[in-house]
C-alpha cells in the first residue's frame, strides 16, 4: 500500500500580464478637480479662453465618470458637500455660461447630468451669496427659456427649509423675470404644464402664506404680474376640476336639485367664477352622470327625460343672456361631437325653451349670426321651422303648448 499523498492536479499555462490601458483607474474628484480648477485658473477671465479649454479637457478627462464634479467646479467653484455646504474658499464662478452649449454638444452624455446638477443647486442655495443667488437665478431663467434645462428642476424650490426661510420665493421672482425676458410668460405656461409644475407654484410659500391673494400680493409687487395672473387661472382651473367631479358626484347619489343649487351657488361665489364659465360645467357634468344608449333613436327620448329632470338645476344657471347663450354653444358642440346626438339637437333646444332655461331672443341670436362652425347647416335645417315659428308668434299671447299639438308647422 502506498502511503505517499497523491499529489493535487495543477494548472499550467502562460499567466498575461493586465495591460495598463485596462485597468480600471481609482474613483478620484479630487485629482480631477484639480486638474480642472488648474486650467480655469490659468484661463482666467478669458470666456473664450475657458471653452477652449473645457472643450480640449473633455479628451484628457473623463467627463462622463466626473460629470457631477465637473458642473460643481463650474458653478460652485469646486465639489459641493453633502447637505448642501460650501467650503470657505469656493466662490461661485458660472463658467458654464462660456461654451457651455459648445461643449454640451461635444458631449452629448452631459446633457442630462447637467439638468441633474442643476437641481441639487437649487437645493444647497443658502450655501450662496444673495448676489451669487441672483446670478444663479438669471441664468437658471436662461436656461429654461433656451430649453437647455427641463422645469422639473423647479421641483427643488419647494424643500421645506427653503421655502421657511422665503429663499425659493425670493429666487423664482429673479428666475421668472429672466425666463420671460428672455421668452414670454406663454413660454412659461407651456414648459410648466409640460411638466406638471403649473398648479405647484404656491408651494413656493409655507403653508400659512399660501394662498392666491398672498401668491399674486408678492408677485405683483415683484413686477410679476403675468406669473400672478398665471397662478390665479391655474387655480381657478383646479377649482372648476374639483367642483365638476362633485357635481357628478352628486348627480350620482341622486342628491336632491335644490341641495345641488345651493352648493353649486356656494361655491361658484366661494371660487369668484361667473354664471357664464358655471353653467359650462353644469352642462358637461348633467351630460357626463349618465351613460347614454348607443342608438340613434332611443338616446333623444332618453336625452329629454334626463333633461327635463334637471331643467331646474339650469334653469338656476341662466339668469343672464350672456349664460344662455354660453349654453346654446355648449349644446351645438355637444351635438355635433357626440354623433347619436345629431339628430337631438332641435328636441333639446325645444324642451329648454319650454323650461325657461333658454329665451326666445337668445335662440334667434344664435340662429341668425352668433352659431359656431361645427354641424352648422344640420343644426340649421332642424332648427328652421321652429325659428320661423318663433318670429310670427305674437310674443306673450301664443305658448309653446298650443303650436305643439298636431299639426305644428315647425315639429317634424
Amino acid at each position: 500500500m502506498n502511503n505517499q499523498k497523491q499529489q493535487k492536479p495543477t494548472l499550467t499555462g502562460q499567466r498575461f500580464k493586465t495591460r495598463k490601458r485596462d485597468e480600471k483607474e481609482r474613483f478620484d474628484p479630487t485629482q480631477f478637480q484639480e486638474s480642472i480648477v488648474q486650467g480655469l485658473n490659468q484661463t482666467g477671465s478669458d470666456l473664450e479662453a475657458v471653452a477652449k479649454f473645457l472643450d480640449a479637457s473633455g479628451a484628457k478627462l473623463d467627463y462622463r465618470r466626473y460629470a457631477e464634479t465637473l458642473f460643481d467646479i463650474l458653478v460652485a467653484g469646486g465639489m459641493l458637500a453633502p447637505g448642501g455646504t460650501l467650503s470657505d474658499d469656493m466662490t461661485p464662478r458660472f463658467f458654464f455660461c462660456a461654451g457651455f452649449n459648445k461643449l454640451i454638444r461635444r458631449y452629448k452624455y452631459l446633457e442630462k447630468g447637467f439638468e441633474e446638477e442643476i437641481k441639487k443647486l437649487l437645493l444647497f442655495l443658502k450655501g450662496f451669496t444673495e448676489s451669487e443667488r441672483n446670478k444663479l437665478a438669471m441664468l437658471t431663467g436662461i436656461l429654461l427659456a433656451n430649453g437647455s434645462i427641463s422645469a422639473s428642476i423647479l421641483s427643488s424650490l419647494f424643500n421645506e427649509n427653503l421655502v421657511k426661510e422665503g429663499v425659493s420665493a425670493a429666487f423664482a421672482v429673479k428666475l421668472f423675470k429672466s425666463w420671460i425676458n428672455e421668452k414670454d410668460i406663454n413660454s412659461v405656461a407651456v414648459s410648466l404644464r409640460k411638466v406638471g409644475m403649473d398648479n405647484r407654484l404656491m408651494e413656493l410659500f409655507p403653508a400659512n402664506k399660501r394662498s392666491c391673494e398672498h401668491f399674486s400680493k408678492y408677485f405683483n409687487e415683484a413686477g410679476l404680474k403675468e406669473i400672478s395672473d398665471f397662478a390665479r387661472n391655474q387655480q381657478s382651473i383646479g377649482a372648476r376640476k374639483e367642483l365638476q367631479k362633485e357635481l357628478q358626484e352628486q348627480m350620482a347619489r341622486g342628491d336632491p336639485i335644490k341641495e345641488i343649487i345651493a352648493f353649486t351657488r356656494d361655491e361658484m361665489k366661494r371660487a369668484g367664477l361667473s354664471e357664464q364659465a358655471m353653467i359650462g360645467m353644469i352642462w358637461s357634468s348633467v351630460m357626463s352622470s349618465v351613460e347614454w344608449n348607443k342608438k340613434e333613436e332611443l338616446v333623444t327620448e332618453q336625452a329629454i327625460k334626463h333633461l327635463k329632470q334637471y331643467s331646474p338645476l339650469l334653469k338656476a344657471f341662466t339668469s343672464q343672456g350672456l349664460s344662455e347663450f354660453s349654453l346654446l354653444l355648449k349644446i351645438q358642440e355637444y351635438c355635433y361631437d357626440n354623433i347619436h346626438f345629431m339628430k337631438a339637437f332641435q328636441k333639446i333646444v325645444v324642451l329648454l325653451y319650454k323650461a325657461d332655461v333658454l329665451s326666445e331672443e337668445v335662440i334667434l341670436k344664435w340662429y341668425t349670426e352668433s352659431h359656431q362652425t361645427k354641424g352648422r347647416s344640420m343644426f340649421l335645417e332642424q332648427m328652421k321651422k321652429f325659428v320661423e315659428w318663433l318670429k310670427n308668434a305674437e310674443e306673450g299671447k301664443l305658448s309653446i303648448c298650443c303650436v305643439c299639438d298636431p299639426p305644428t308647422p315647425w315639429r317634424d
